[in-house]
């Protein structure tokens, strides 16, 4: 691109709701994307007057997250000591970020802007959150009196955690975010990610009810997952125990457990079932990993089919048939 600006002035009158700093990014401009987005956020909070808060929903075990609520992004600051059940570190956690970064991400991940050294208004903050962030990353903060210096943060689109989604939701809504969720899930698997965590709290719910992943610290490779059907019991003291009775690798996964963290709403376990049941069978999960391996390589649709570009093609080639007739003419 010659003049990348060019393209981007062009895509906003396609787009006008899109950022300009996300156009760039998106045509593969991330330094530019970047500088535009800080630009944005400093004009933003010169002109407006909330401040940043902790992020609403479920206290991460290794992010403190914070928004302004005025501002359509989080912030996500990586803890300096992560609690039990996690056992990961700062260098995994980056790792993990890169990764999705650099894969694929079948517009079922977010995309993260990472920055460093990043001087944030003292007076803005709330007291709630200043509390946290001393409390939860003290090593990753500097504060002055008028400033606070966050050294490592990323920034994602905000999103309504799925969690709090399905419980104010209606029944369509119910049904289509867990239709999402489940799609998400599969379309992830797709492109050889394994969430990992897949509590609905990591996922969120964009404007157009999208569902789109959001937690990295525990994703993997399909392909370095060994998915198995967990073993039949030896005997009814084995199935009772708190213990398993039978051996588990790092990377073993077991699907048939998924119900029971996941699906304890009945109205959401029914929809699930109805629409997603095999992903609860390991056989799902093993065919997906083989078809990897194989190189089969899917096509994801981003947009419901009535409205991509493919079912206008036919009309398209009428109006053009007519404007070719009458140049003849």
């Amino acid at each position: 691109m010659e003049v990348p600006s060019a393209y981007v002035k062009f895509l906003s009158s396609l787009m006008p709701h899109k950022p300009e700093a996300e156009l760039y990014t998106m045509l593969g401009l991330a330094k530019q994307g970047k500088t535009m987005f800080y630009r944005d956020l400093i004009h933003h909070l010169k002109h407006s007057q909330d401040e940043f808060i902790v992020a609403p929903g479920i206290r991460g075990l290794v992010m403190a997250v914070f928004t302004l609520p005025s501002f359509p992004y989080v912030f996500k600051v990586i803890k300096d000591v992560f609690a039990p059940p996690k056992e990961v570190d700062h260098a995994t956690v980056k790792a993990k970020y890169l990764l999705v970064k650099q894969h694929d991400r079948v517009g079922r991940m977010a995309d993260t802007l990472e920055f460093s050294d990043v001087a944030l208004p003292k007076a803005r903050f709330s007291q709630d959150l200043i509390e946290e962030l001393r409390r939860e990353c003290p090593a990753l903060l500097e504060e002055d009196e008028s400033d606070i210096v966050i050294k490592h943060v990323y920034i994602e689109r905000r999103m309504k955690p799925l969690n709090l989604y399905l419980d104010s939701a209606n029944d369509e809504k119910r049904e289509n975010a867990v239709m999402e969720y489940g799609n998400a899930i599969k379309e992830l698997a797709y492109a050889n990610i394994f969430p990992g965590d897949m509590l609905f709290k990591n996922f969120g719910v964009t404007r157009f009810g999208r569902v789109v992943f959001y937690d990295y610290d525990e994703i993997e490779y399909m392909t370095d997952c060994n998915f198995r059907r967990i073993p039949e019991a030896p005997n009814p003291e084995a199935e009772m125990s708190g213990e398993p009775w039978y051996s588990v690798a790092r990377t073993d996964v077991f699907p048939e457990e998924f119900g029971t963290f996941l699906l304890g709403n009945p109205e959401t376990r029914r929809v699930f079932m109805k629409h997603h049941a095999d992903l609860l069978e390991p056989e799902f999960w093993q065919k997906t990993r083989q078809k990897i391996l194989d190189g089969f390589v899917p096509d994801f649709f981003p947009y419901p089919e009535e409205v991509r570009f493919c079912n206008l093609v036919p009309e398209y080639a009428k109006q053009d048939s007519a404007v070719r007739t009458i140049e003849a003419a």
